[in-house]
């Protein structure tokens, strides 16, 4: 069933271009469990349009994911916000997020498999949207961040992936082999959770494979950066100017991978 999500503003501010954006449920199982991820597009546009698929933070599937969702599809992307839990995992605290988050994270071959799964589904939707199959990348926000790149370590091909403060470590460095993308992160320069040795592991690992990457480390950022929520101080914090600056970042990255 459609839904128009007329209560999710965007940082605050409601526009006649939000009042459209639509969102739609979409149920699918791996391995014969149930999952639910979500469509999120603006419904006045009939033209197709780029798909990209977002992985949200350790929260899941929220409104909170598709009022982010709303911010990146705008008119120009189609977005599937993907469940990397299972339908019946909707964490209530940090508490839940973390045991929920550490389950994928630490069977990284779980969570290539579910994300790949994501974007299989995704690649599904277009009966219920004008969507560009040919033209696709992915997103992801902290625990999402890092599953993005788990996603290009997978070797699936792709138009490009986008990691917000994630986490950039792998088990295995030499995974980046396989990648087949291009690849953006968009870092908090003193994000105590990725620290430099961890980003100076990733760029090794990236020069190593060949990769097409490009790292931008934001100064006076930390964790969460781009989620209005985030309140603890020197840890994860909420940071308007350096979101602004990586979601103009992330578009014009993906106009460029994402063209004609």
């Amino acid at each position: 069933m459609k839904k128009t999500l007329t209560s999710l503003l965007m940082a605050g501010v409601a526009t006649a271009a939000q009042a459209e954006m639509v969102t739609q449920p979409v149920a699918y199982d791996i391995d014969g469990e149930p999952y639910q991820g979500m469509l999120v597009y603006d419904g006045s546009v009939s033209d197709s349009r780029p798909g990209l698929l977002m992985v949200p933070n350790w929260m899941g599937v929220t409104e909170q994911a598709a009022d982010k969702a709303y911010r990146v599809a705008g008119s120009e992307y189609v977005v599937f916000i993907a469940d990397m839990y299972g339908k019946d995992i909707r964490p209530q605290d940090a508490d839940e997020a973390g045991k929920a988050a550490s389950f994928v994270r630490d069977d990284r071959a779980r969570q290539r498999q579910r994300v790949n799964a994501a974007l299989e589904v995704f690649k599904e939707q277009t009966d219920q949207v004008a969507l560009d199959t040919s033209k696709m990348a992915a997103i992801g926000f902290c625990f999402g961040g890092g599953t993005v790149l788990e996603l290009a370590r997978s070797g699936t091909e792709i138009g490009g992936v986008v990691s917000f403060h994630g986490n950039l470590d792998t088990p295995n460095a030499d995974d980046a082999q396989a990648i087949k993308t291009s690849v953006l992160v968009l870092h908090g320069a003193d994000d105590p959770y990725v620290p430099p040795e961890q980003v100076q592991a990733f760029e090794a690992e990236m020069r190593a494979a060949e990769v097409d990457w490009q790292l931008t480390s934001y100064g006076g950022a930390v964790h969460s950066f781009t989620d209005p929520t985030a309140a603890m101080p020197g840890q994860a914090e909420y940071h308007p100017l350096v979101a602004e600056r990586a979601f103009a970042a992330m578009h014009l990255f993906l106009r460029e991978r994402l063209a004609e």
